[in-house]
């Protein structure tokens, strides 16, 4: 990763990290929980070679960008104002954004919000789903108790303090490692990252210098800055008020491992293949590969393949 240039720029208020490579139209890839601009690295090389300007920040609240400890600084019009400062900073109009897990939902509201600042749109993981007209997502979570781990990472401090049990390499592991078909809920009593498993060793896909490089980045930040995305969730639902039905309507390609946590149980895979879901998002374009969450690393030759063709069919690189 040596030949990628690393610098903070100023945003939205804040100083966000960004690892950039290449010259061309602007491409922004936006990470997810928890995770850093690093799981980019396959896809930053490839779209660089391929005359694109790769660009892979850290989210406001991780590695070495600002990290505000206060959850009301994690809303939606925060991430959009982030990611519309930093193609203002980068000298574009627009550019060709690519998310996953979070940085999926990031991505989807930027295109809801200023459709007019994207040119096209790949998300991984996590597909659109519209704001409920009645329910908060606290009350819709409620539902499966307190073992989800949306739940428990509502409440300020509960998370930290059971993470700090184990150390930062550990909590990652349970994380990356996480490829079970079901709903993410504890055992009554237990808190969420005890009821993981801990791999005795990494996946193909990433390397022991990898997490640690991960590791002491969260070892410094810390997972508070992570977490107030979900604590910001209801505050999002009022926000978000006013963007009732709206759909998306940037030209958009959505991506999805067959075995991701919750694909079946959780009715992704219905959900995806829905009219109601290609009513929100017109004319999207649906993919679903072999492979679990984290498909950007464990896919990473297929899902670049299908960026390039996508953005390529749209900017003649």
């Amino acid at each position: 990763m040596a030949d990628i240039a690393h610098r903070r720029v100023r945003t939205n208020g804040i100083w966000m990290h960004i690892a950039e490579k290449g010259d061309g139209p602007l491409v922004l890839l936006i990470h997810g929980f928890p995770e850093l601009w690093s799981s980019w690295k396959h896809q930053i090389h490839r779209l660089a070679e391929r005359g694109y300007h790769a660009v892979a920040p850290d989210m406001r609240g991780y590695g070495d960008s600002d990290c505000p400890t206060d959850p009301a600084s994690y809303t939606i019009l925060h991430w959009v104002g982030d990611f519309v400062g930093l193609i203002d900073v980068l000298g574009q109009d627009q550019a060709y954004v690519v998310g996953h897990d979070w940085g999926a939902e990031v991505a989807w509201h930027l295109c809801l919000l200023r459709p007019d600042r994207v040119k096209a749109l790949v998300n991984l993981g996590v597909p659109y789903r519209p704001r409920s007209p009645q329910f908060k997502p606290s009350e819709y979570m409620a539902k499966f108790g307190d073992g989800l781990y949306i739940t428990q990472f509502q409440e300020p401090g509960r998370a930290e303090k059971s993470f700090a049990k184990h150390d930062c390499p550990t909590v990652l592991k349970k994380f990356l490692l996480v490829n079970g078909p079901d709903m993410l809920v504890a055992p009554p009593g237990v808190e969420f990252i005890d009821s993981l498993e801990t791999p005795d060793s990494l996946p193909s896909w990433t390397t022991e210098e990898e997490l640690q490089y991960r590791a002491e980045k969260f070892q410094r930040s810390g997972f508070t800055g992570a977490l107030n995305y979900y604590r910001a969730m209801d505050r999002n639902w009022e926000l978000l008020g006013p963007w009732q039905g709206a759909r998306i309507s940037v030209p958009t390609k959505f991506i999805v491992g067959d075995k991701d946590i919750g694909f079946q149980s959780a009715g992704t895979k219905s959900y995806i293949e829905s009219e109601f879901f290609k009513g929100l998002v017109p004319g999207i374009q649906v993919l679903v590969i072999d492979g679990h969450h984290f498909i950007q690393q464990e896919r990473a030759e297929l899902v670049t393949a299908e960026i390039l063709s996508f953005f390529g069919e749209r900017s003649g690189n």
